[in-house]
């Protein structure tokens, strides 16, 4: 049994509440379990320097967990002075799959930065910020065709991720802290609405995995996702009315 009850292959629940921000152009509160994650998109009219005059957009992410949003005080890495090297490689995750499904020459030359802040932690941070970060780009991007800033449509397809893991040599789904962090398989897993993969990140935390194991694994996430995708599609349709 698991420590919330749920069944092996069963998500956490889910909920994301589209236009939590006012200011920004899109933005939602995804809550996964305990999870919850702040995701803001960003329109900014200008790009990198190395794509000046190339007439292609940017889309980039930051991300940061609160200093509240775990049990123990995570100091602001603005006060420490430098972005730490889990931030550093959540961050850029989260950029490169949203830029995967994402095309920039539509987007025109402007940036769209995706700001993911974790106001509460309970595993599986870095998968929430890419389903969430998926609805707020969306909003944004539905905006921006609003208001005539862009005229095709730059979003190819629908994107998000879930761990997955082994843990007590049962395949689970969606990991919560307790079970993330006596995982002995921990795996993210990155695809777009249709069933194309966009990342696999796996390892082995005390005993290496089969084949079986990981193609288990695969099929599970592969459904999960399927469910997470309506979830956002859900979320996108209620901020209409």
């Amino acid at each position: 049994m698991r420590s919330d009850s749920r069944a092996p292959r069963q998500l956490r629940t889910i909920a994301i509440v589209p236009d939590f921000i006012r200011n920004a152009e899109g933005s939602v509160l995804i809550e996964v379990g305990d999870t919850r994650v702040i995701c803001t998109a960003t329109v900014e009219e200008s790009v990198p320097l190395f794509l000046r005059d190339s007439g292609r957009g940017w889309l980039t992410a930051e991300y940061g967990m609160l200093p509240g949003s775990s049990p123990v005080r995570i100091p602001r890495e603005a006060t420490r002075g430098r972005i730490g090297g889990r931030t550093q490689e959540i961050q850029r995750l989260i950029g490169r799959s949203l830029r995967a499904i994402t095309d920039l020459e539509a987007l025109g030359p402007r940036t769209i930065w995706l700001d993911c802040d974790v106001i509460q932690a309970d595993g599986g941070t870095r998968t929430a910020a890419i389903t969430g970060g998926y609805v707020a780009l969306a909003l944004a991007v539905r905006r921006m065709q609003q208001r005539g800033l862009i005229g095709s449509e730059p979003l190819r397809q629908s994107v998000a991720a879930v761990s997955v893991g082994v843990i007590d040599g049962e395949v689970r789904v969606d990991l919560c802290y307790e079970e993330d962090s006596r995982a002995e398989v921990d795996m993210n897993v990155v695809m777009t609405g249709d069933g194309q993969y966009v990342e696999v990140q796996g390892t082995a935390e005390s005993r290496p995995f089969s084949r079986d194991q990981l193609e288990e694994m695969t099929v599970v996430a592969a459904a999960a996702i399927h469910e997470l995708t309506a979830h956002q599609h859900a979320a996108l349709e209620a901020s209409l009315t």
